[in-house]
């Protein structure tokens, strides 16, 4: 089988902005939402679309509201339920222009996010992608955000840095246990929250696990 071309395209609109790679005939779609300080264009998210868009897919690199509202600055906790809105807002439109299986997920904040919208409405999706999921504040695992993972019913795959100060490979581990669905944990040696995108290898140990675990036989 033949290479296929790559392309990008950028979409602006109906509350959704997006820069979508992938190839001509992808088998299915990836739209990934970024951390609390970062944008669509944080290195962990560009890593990752070279990676699963060379197994087949389309990735959409999405700005969730806030950013889109101002270009720094962290979220509002008040205003988390309107990134869900702009997480399931992408998912809409995007699925309508790809074919195949749609894996949603994001790193840290936007994978939090994405796993809650999911809890709740998981037609949106047909697998989850979480990247350095933020289990508690660096320093206070008694704050642990586990209470929506029983709803999660989807295939699920969790990357996770052995060094991650949100948390540990034992709370990860044990919070995988929550899931009401299948879940998968990869671990990343030499890795922090930000999965160190540029050496430690995560964007092709993601790609594996996705297309192991997320991707039909």
């Amino acid at each position: 089988m033949s290479e296929q071309a790559m392309q990008t395209r950028e979409i602006t609109g109906d509350g959704v902005v997006a820069t979508v790679t992938g190839p001509d005939r992808p088998t299915g779609l990836v739209v990934l939402a970024h951390g609390a300080g970062g944008d669509r264009n944080a290195p962990i998210l560009v890593a990752l679309a070279g990676s699963l868009t060379g197994i087949g897919l389309a990735v959409a690199r999405i700005d969730l509201p806030y950013r889109q509202q101002r270009p720094k600055g962290p979220p509002s906790p008040s205003r988390a339920a309107v990134d869900r809105d702009g997480i399931a807002a992408a998912c809409t439109v995007l699925r309508e222009q790809v074919p195949g299986p749609l894996i949603l997920g994001g790193h840290s904040y936007g994978g939090r996010q994405a796993s809650m919208l999911v809890a709740e409405n998981p037609e949106f999706a047909d697998g989850l992608l979480l990247t350095s999921y933020p289990l508690h504040p660096p320093g206070k695992p008694e704050r642990m955000r586990t209470e929506h993972l029983p709803g999660i019913t989807i295939p699920t795959v969790i990357v996770h840095g052995r060094s991650d100060a949100f948390g540990t490979s034992d709370e990860m581990a044990a919070a995988a246990t929550l899931f009401g669905g299948p879940v998968h944990v990869v671990e990343v040696d030499k890795a922090d929250h930000s999965l160190r995108p540029e050496r430690s290898g995560v964007a092709a140990l993601t790609a594996a696990a996705v297309a192991q675990y997320l991707l039909p036989g």
